[in-house]
């Protein structure tokens, strides 16, 4: 063997659970009946064309032959019309015992490979060790070791990396809000809803209709208010005299509403001078 001369490495081969495939003149008529035909396709990788179904296809014969054979086969397995079929793989050493070797599934016309326990836990597994991996570089990223106090831990840079990427996203929101439509489309928006409030008014509740009837009311008859008002005043008026006899203050209320603030005094007669007597 020459010494500078390389050894070709074997192509590996590539793992059929990231296989699939499927027909486009007969993914679209799928059924119980055809299904079977659909996955003895030539063209399928997952079909060995050694088996006794290729065998039985050649003679022209019916499934149900499968059973006196030895050897390789395909059998459906499941059907959920119309989308779900479940094509099983198995050895067959007599008419009442077969060996299952590998499921097939065939989801809205593709063929897929069905992975087997193995593959699930193994699958598992290493993405939970990924994963956990991932946290332990991420917690020893924040340790830090001083000669005096040790092994600490300094989370401020992760703080000020959260608050950045906060702020960031809420940027983003913000320009995303902001261009969520053009000036003529806020002002179409703006002016449908106008048109369709004015077409169909919310209904008014009842207390507040009557409210409104009161205003409208009292907005026609404003002599009536002033009259009412000036009632008061003199009746608080009369009332304060009557209670305090020195200087009081009363606050009449007008038309508009204003408190106007008033001296009242008690005019009562100075008292007599009384003529001492020796």
């Amino acid at each position: 063997m020459l010494p500078n001369r390389q050894i070709p490495q074997p192509i590996s081969q590539e793992n059929p659970l990231w296989l699939s495939w499927h027909d486009t003149q007969m993914m679209a008529s799928l059924s119980p009946q055809n299904v079977m035909d659909y996955f003895c396709r030539k063209s399928n990788p997952f079909y060995d064309r050694m088996c006794n179904n290729e065998n039985i296809r050649m003679q022209r014969l019916g499934l149900e032959n499968l059973n006196n054979m030895v050897g390789l086969e395909y059998i459906l397995l499941h059907v959920h019309e119309p989308i779900l079929y479940v094509i099983r793989k198995q050895h067959r050493h007599s008419p009442t015992d077969a060996l299952p070797i590998a499921d097939y599934y065939i989801i809205g016309g593709m063929v897929y490979k069905a992975p087997d326990l193995a593959n699930v836990i193994n699958s598992r597994i290493l993405s939970t060790v990924t994963n956990l991996q991932l946290a332990f570089e991420e917690a020893s990223s924040y340790s830090r070791y001083h000669p005096n106090k040790g092994y600490t831990w300094d989370f401020t840079s992760n703080k000020a990396l959260s608050d950045k990427s906060k702020a960031a996203a809420k940027k983003d929101a913000t320009t995303n809000k902001d261009e969520s439509g053009t000036v003529f489309q806020m002002q179409r928006v703006d002016m449908l809803l106008a048109e369709l409030l004015r077409k169909f008014p919310p209904p008014v509740p009842p207390n507040l209709h009557q409210q409104q009837i009161q205003q409208a009311g009292a907005q026609t008859n404003p002599s009536n208010i002033q009259d009412h008002n000036a009632a008061i005043s003199d009746s608080n008026a009369n009332t304060a005299a009557s209670s305090n006899g020195n200087t009081s203050e009363t606050s009449p209320v007008t038309a508009q509403g204003v408190e106007i603030k008033q001296e009242i005094i008690d005019m009562k007669p100075p008292p007599e001078k009384r003529i001492k007597q020796n």
